[in-house]
Protein backbone atom coordinates (compact mmCIF):
# COMPACT_ATOMS: atom_id res chain seq x y z
CA UNK A 1 0.00 0.00 0.00
CA UNK A 2 2.89 2.56 0.82
CA UNK A 3 4.73 1.54 -2.25
CA UNK A 4 1.67 2.07 -4.18
CA UNK A 5 0.68 5.40 -2.44
CA UNK A 6 4.38 6.55 -3.34
CA UNK A 7 4.91 5.49 -7.00
CA UNK A 8 1.66 7.86 -8.00
CA UNK A 9 3.84 10.80 -6.80
CA UNK A 10 6.57 10.29 -9.19
CA UNK A 11 5.99 11.34 -13.02
CA UNK A 12 8.68 10.63 -15.97
CA UNK A 13 9.40 13.41 -18.72
CA UNK A 14 10.10 12.88 -22.23
CA UNK A 15 13.51 11.84 -22.99
CA UNK A 16 15.54 13.72 -24.55
CA UNK A 17 15.98 11.34 -27.80
CA UNK A 18 14.07 9.77 -30.47
CA UNK A 19 16.81 7.04 -30.74
CA UNK A 20 19.48 5.45 -28.74
CA UNK A 21 20.06 6.45 -25.51
CA UNK A 22 19.19 10.14 -23.98
CA UNK A 23 18.07 11.54 -20.51
CA UNK A 24 14.46 11.94 -18.68
CA UNK A 25 13.52 14.28 -15.66
CA UNK A 26 12.04 12.69 -12.44
CA UNK A 27 9.37 14.38 -11.52
CA UNK A 28 7.58 14.85 -7.91
CA UNK A 29 3.85 15.87 -8.20
CA UNK A 30 2.93 16.42 -4.43
CA UNK A 31 4.73 18.19 -1.31
CA UNK A 32 6.63 19.97 -4.27
CA UNK A 33 7.79 23.53 -2.16
CA UNK A 34 5.96 26.93 -2.62
CA UNK A 35 2.18 24.91 -3.66
CA UNK A 36 4.18 23.80 -6.88
CA UNK A 37 2.37 20.96 -8.79
CA UNK A 38 5.32 19.50 -10.19
CA UNK A 39 8.52 19.49 -9.22
CA UNK A 40 12.46 17.85 -10.70
CA UNK A 41 13.80 16.24 -8.20
CA UNK A 42 16.22 14.45 -10.25
CA UNK A 43 17.30 12.59 -13.99
CA UNK A 44 17.20 9.46 -15.50
CA UNK A 45 18.69 7.02 -18.68
CA UNK A 46 15.91 6.78 -20.89
CA UNK A 47 16.43 4.02 -24.50
CA UNK A 48 14.23 4.77 -27.52
CA UNK A 49 14.99 2.39 -30.88
CA UNK A 50 18.62 0.93 -31.09
CA UNK A 51 18.84 2.19 -34.86
CA UNK A 52 19.30 5.71 -35.34
CA UNK A 53 19.55 5.86 -39.04
CA UNK A 54 22.20 7.80 -40.54
CA UNK A 55 24.26 10.24 -38.93
CA UNK A 56 25.69 13.98 -39.51
CA UNK A 57 29.38 14.27 -39.25
CA UNK A 58 30.78 16.64 -36.73
CA UNK A 59 33.73 17.77 -39.10
CA UNK A 60 34.09 17.12 -43.48
CA UNK A 61 36.76 18.00 -45.79
CA UNK A 62 37.99 17.25 -48.88
CA UNK A 63 40.05 14.68 -47.31
CA UNK A 64 39.14 13.08 -44.36
CA UNK A 65 35.95 13.78 -41.90
CA UNK A 66 35.25 12.98 -38.58
CA UNK A 67 32.46 10.61 -37.03
CA UNK A 68 30.62 10.55 -33.57
CA UNK A 69 28.97 7.60 -31.87
CA UNK A 70 26.06 8.50 -29.91
CA UNK A 71 26.58 8.19 -25.65
CA UNK A 72 25.71 10.48 -22.44
CA UNK A 73 28.57 11.71 -20.41
CA UNK A 74 30.23 10.41 -18.51
CA UNK A 75 31.66 8.93 -21.90
CA UNK A 76 33.96 6.32 -20.57
CA UNK A 77 30.75 4.13 -18.97
CA UNK A 78 30.14 2.67 -22.76
CA UNK A 79 31.99 0.53 -25.37
CA UNK A 80 32.44 1.84 -28.79
CA UNK A 81 32.31 -0.74 -31.88
CA UNK A 82 33.12 0.75 -35.09
CA UNK A 83 32.89 -1.28 -38.00
CA UNK A 84 33.60 -0.82 -41.91
CA UNK A 85 30.47 -2.14 -44.17
CA UNK A 86 31.29 -2.64 -47.94
CA UNK A 87 28.39 -4.13 -50.01
CA UNK A 88 27.98 -7.85 -50.51
CA UNK A 89 31.33 -8.15 -48.13
CA UNK A 90 30.98 -9.62 -44.46
CA UNK A 91 30.97 -6.11 -42.10
CA UNK A 92 34.86 -5.71 -40.88
CA UNK A 93 35.11 -4.44 -37.24
CA UNK A 94 38.14 -1.35 -36.70
CA UNK A 95 40.08 -1.62 -34.07
CA UNK A 96 39.25 2.15 -33.26
CA UNK A 97 36.96 1.59 -29.99
CA UNK A 98 37.19 5.70 -29.00
CA UNK A 99 33.67 7.80 -29.56
CA UNK A 100 35.43 9.60 -31.85
CA UNK A 101 36.33 8.42 -35.54
CA UNK A 102 38.45 10.27 -38.43
CA UNK A 103 38.50 8.46 -41.82
CA UNK A 104 40.00 9.70 -45.11
CA UNK A 105 38.38 8.95 -48.56
CA UNK A 106 38.85 6.45 -50.90
CA UNK A 107 38.64 5.73 -54.32
CA UNK A 108 35.20 4.50 -53.75
CA UNK A 109 32.64 5.47 -51.06
CA UNK A 110 32.40 3.47 -47.80
CA UNK A 111 29.59 2.82 -45.38
CA UNK A 112 30.72 3.54 -41.29
CA UNK A 113 28.44 2.24 -38.37
CA UNK A 114 29.25 2.94 -34.80
CA UNK A 115 27.58 0.62 -32.00
CA UNK A 116 27.51 2.11 -28.12
CA UNK A 117 27.00 -1.16 -25.69
CA UNK A 118 27.34 -1.15 -22.44
CA UNK A 119 29.63 -2.37 -20.39
CA UNK A 120 28.17 -5.37 -20.11
CA UNK A 121 27.51 -6.11 -23.82
CA UNK A 122 24.36 -4.93 -24.53
CA UNK A 123 24.02 -2.21 -27.44
CA UNK A 124 21.62 0.87 -26.94
CA UNK A 125 22.29 2.89 -30.19
CA UNK A 126 23.72 2.38 -33.42
CA UNK A 127 24.26 5.43 -36.09
CA UNK A 128 25.77 4.97 -39.69
CA UNK A 129 27.75 7.45 -42.03
CA UNK A 130 28.53 7.35 -45.81
CA UNK A 131 32.02 8.74 -46.54
CA UNK A 132 31.98 9.61 -50.34
CA UNK A 133 35.07 8.93 -52.23
CA UNK A 134 37.08 11.51 -53.58
CA UNK A 135 35.96 11.34 -57.38
CA UNK A 136 32.54 12.34 -55.74
CA UNK A 137 33.73 15.11 -53.64
CA UNK A 138 35.86 16.36 -56.74
CA UNK A 139 33.06 16.04 -59.08
CA UNK A 140 31.09 18.47 -56.78
CA UNK A 141 32.88 21.06 -56.06
CA UNK A 142 32.07 22.86 -59.11
CA UNK A 143 28.71 22.76 -59.14
CA UNK A 144 29.24 24.38 -55.42
CA UNK A 145 31.14 27.15 -56.66
CA UNK A 146 28.84 27.57 -59.43
CA UNK A 147 26.17 27.90 -56.82
CA UNK A 148 27.94 29.94 -54.79
CA UNK A 149 28.48 32.88 -57.38
CA UNK A 150 24.75 32.71 -58.56
CA UNK A 151 24.12 33.04 -54.60
CA UNK A 152 26.45 35.76 -54.80
CA UNK A 153 24.75 37.40 -57.98
CA UNK A 154 21.29 36.89 -56.83
CA UNK A 155 21.82 38.49 -53.48
CA UNK A 156 23.54 41.83 -54.94
CA UNK A 157 21.04 42.59 -57.41
CA UNK A 158 18.31 41.63 -54.38
CA UNK A 159 20.93 44.23 -52.53
CA UNK A 160 20.45 46.95 -54.93
CA UNK A 161 16.94 46.51 -55.40
CA UNK A 162 16.22 46.91 -51.49
CA UNK A 163 18.63 50.28 -51.45
CA UNK A 164 16.98 51.63 -54.52
CA UNK A 165 13.37 51.28 -53.00
CA UNK A 166 14.27 52.51 -49.70
CA UNK A 167 15.86 55.66 -51.42
CA UNK A 168 12.63 56.16 -53.14
CA UNK A 169 10.47 55.58 -50.13
CA UNK A 170 12.75 58.29 -48.15
CA UNK A 171 12.47 60.64 -50.83
CA UNK A 172 8.43 60.38 -50.99
CA UNK A 173 7.87 60.45 -47.30
CA UNK A 174 10.08 63.38 -46.97
CA UNK A 175 8.53 65.37 -49.86
CA UNK A 176 5.08 64.39 -48.33
CA UNK A 177 6.38 65.67 -44.66
CA UNK A 178 7.70 69.13 -46.75
CA UNK A 179 4.08 69.97 -48.00
CA UNK A 180 2.38 68.97 -44.85
CA UNK A 181 4.68 71.03 -42.97
CA UNK A 182 4.68 74.11 -45.54
CA UNK A 183 1.04 73.49 -46.86
CA UNK A 184 0.55 77.52 -46.58
CA UNK A 185 3.51 78.30 -48.84
CA UNK A 186 2.88 75.62 -51.25
CA UNK A 187 -0.58 76.44 -51.68
CA UNK A 188 0.52 80.34 -52.13
CA UNK A 189 2.74 79.35 -54.88
CA UNK A 190 -0.03 76.94 -56.82
CA UNK A 191 -2.24 80.38 -56.50
CA UNK A 192 0.47 82.73 -58.22
CA UNK A 193 0.83 79.87 -60.38
CA UNK A 194 -2.37 79.61 -61.42
CA UNK A 195 -3.12 83.00 -61.45
CA UNK A 196 -0.14 83.91 -63.80
CA UNK A 197 -1.36 81.41 -65.84
CA UNK A 198 -4.39 82.84 -65.94
CA UNK A 199 -2.91 86.32 -66.85
CA UNK A 200 -1.16 84.91 -69.82
CA UNK A 201 -4.36 83.67 -71.39
CA UNK A 202 -6.20 87.07 -70.83
CA UNK A 203 -3.43 88.44 -72.17
CA UNK A 204 -3.01 86.41 -75.33
CA UNK A 205 -6.99 87.14 -76.20
CA UNK A 206 -6.87 90.54 -75.95
CA UNK A 207 -3.45 90.50 -78.45
CA UNK A 208 -6.04 87.69 -80.61
CA UNK A 209 -8.37 90.62 -80.55
CA UNK A 210 -6.80 93.84 -81.50
CA UNK A 211 -5.36 91.95 -84.52
CA UNK A 212 -9.03 91.28 -85.28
Amino acid sequence: GLRAAASTKIEYGECTVTCGIGIREVLLTSGCPAAETKCIIGVEECEGPVDCGWGIPISKGPECMKMLCIFIPPENQFKYIWKKLIQNQTARTLPNDTSIVEVCRDNQSVTYQCETRRKKGSTIASVKYTVHAKTEIQAEEPKRMQTGYSRKTIDAILIFCLVTGIIVAVGVFSAMIFMILHWGVVKCFWKSKSGQDNQEKLTNKRSLHNLE
